[in-house]
């Protein structure tokens, strides 16, 4: 449309609503998922790592800067996805009908390649598409086949399909059955999609709930300090005291921001992968079977209270800190009112100073008026002195004494004038 000016982004934000369909299954089909945490520069050496096995395998170089990157082997297929916090990568291998071992996808990948991949394993999970009329499954269900006996069991799809698990790790992995009765490959691709999803977003939810009994030994601490401080506050009736309080209330308060900016990320980021989880298991339509509880029933006792001790430690700390705002805000009105009151009392005083020293002001300058008096009449005598042949019949002891008067009056008057000007200024605005 060269007739519009296009955002620069437009095609981008379009094709990202794209940019992850499932891949159609056929069955039977073995399928490997990992994913691996960014730690450090992993997330940078990711593209670099998958040009290798590109170049390994003779295909063409894959652009990693969407995000996903597909890639055709042959004997096997892999899907890369970057998320925020991990990567994943899944294998595809279509069976033959001769592979019983779980695992088969990745053991067709080079081994140096995969031993290799960037980061740090978070997730792995081997998942088995099954036609349900070639391995009946009732009997996985009856049986230990390698190790693997379900406890949650659902039909999924409506019923289109069966899903068994035991979300244990054996042997590095964890592990889903998924038996197909009535699956298209499209709906076998979206079923196994949801459940690595489910998989992957139950532990990386879970990655707060270390984080939460940490922060919770740290509140318990606080919880019990505050209390303490709250008796000191009551009890405090020197200033001293109160600042001591308050500078041990700054101090907890300083920790309790600090754990909050330290673990508000991980606390959201494990409500949001909870919800993904959620609405994974509500996509997967599932139908319970007799004796099995559905994952949505698993998933709702063991993985919801952990998700719900993380959000309560998280409103935990946002209210201690706001309960620790409060008596700091509490303690320094005091500590303000009592300065407050000193700075009164120490006006007073200034005050008080000032008029003493108005007083003795005063007394200095009746003492000035005199010893002017006495400099200027001596002056007035050498004067008369020097003319007292102009004066007769007058004196110049006579000339002195009359002077003395004059002289006296006229110092007076312009101490006084003085100070008015003075009193005038420090009247006037803005002095």
């Amino acid at each position: 449309m060269p007739w519009f000016e296009e955002h620069p982004q437009r095609r981008l934000l379009n094709d990202e609503v794209h940019a992850r369909p499932p891949v159609p299954l056929e069955t039977p089909e073995f399928v490997s998922y990992l994913a691996f945490l960014h730690v450090e520069d992993s997330a940078s050496r990711e593209a670099e790592h998958l040009n290798d096995l590109a170049e390994q395998l003779g295909l063409a170089e894959p652009d990693a800067s969407t995000g996903h990157v597909s890639l055709d082997a042959g004997a096997f297929r892999l899907r890369w996805e970057r998320h925020t916090e991990f990567s994943s990568y899944t294998f595809f291998h279509r069976s033959e009908g001769d592979d019983t071992v779980a695992g088969r996808a990745l053991l067709a990948v080079p081994a140096a390649w995969r031993s290799k991949i960037p980061g740090q394993l978070i997730v792995a999970t081997h998942v088995e598409v099954r036609d349900a009329d070639d391995v009946p499954p009732e009997t996985v269900i009856a049986q230990d086949e390698h190790q693997f006996s379900p406890v949650v069991a659902s039909g999924v799809t409506a019923g289109a399909g069966w899903v068994l698990t035991d979300f244990q790790i054996v042997d590095g992995f964890s592990r889903f059955i998924v038996f197909n009765r009535s699956l298209t490959p499209r709906q076998a691709g979206r079923t196994v999609q949801r459940l690595v999803e489910i998989e992957t977003y139950r532990v990386m939810a879970l990655l707060a709930f270390p984080v939460a009994k940490e922060v919770g030994r740290l509140l318990a601490r606080a919880e019990n300090e505050l209390a303490d401080l709250t008796d000191a506050m009551g009890r405090s009736t020197a200033t001293d005291d109160e600042r001591s309080v308050l500078n041990r209330l700054t101090r907890l308060a300083a920790d309790i921001e600090r754990s909050v900016a330290r673990t508000s990320f991980r606390f959201g980021a494990a409500a949001a992968y909870y919800q993904l989880v959620r609405q994974r298991i509500e996509d997967l339509r599932e139908v319970r079977l007799d004796g099995f509880p559905p994952i949505r029933e698993f998933m709702d006792r063991r993985l919801a209270p952990a998700i719900a001790t993380c959000a309560t430690m998280a409103r935990r700390q946002e209210d201690l800190s706001s309960r620790i705002a409060r008596n700091s805000q509490l303690l320094r009105t005091r500590v303000d009112i009592e300065l407050e009151r000193q700075n009164q009392e120490l006006l007073a005083q200034m005050n008080r100073r000032a008029k003493l020293q108005l007083r003795l002001q005063e007394t200095v300058e009746g003492l000035s008026v005199v010893a002017i008096t006495y400099y200027g009449s001596q002056l007035v005598q050498y004067l008369a002195k020097g003319g007292k042949d102009f004066l007769t019949p007058a004196t110049p002891e006579v000339v002195t004494a009359v002077s003395i008067p004059i002289i006296a009056g006229l110092v007076a008057l312009g101490l006084r004038r003085m100070r008015r000007q003075l009193a005038a200024e420090e009247a006037a605005p803005g002095h």
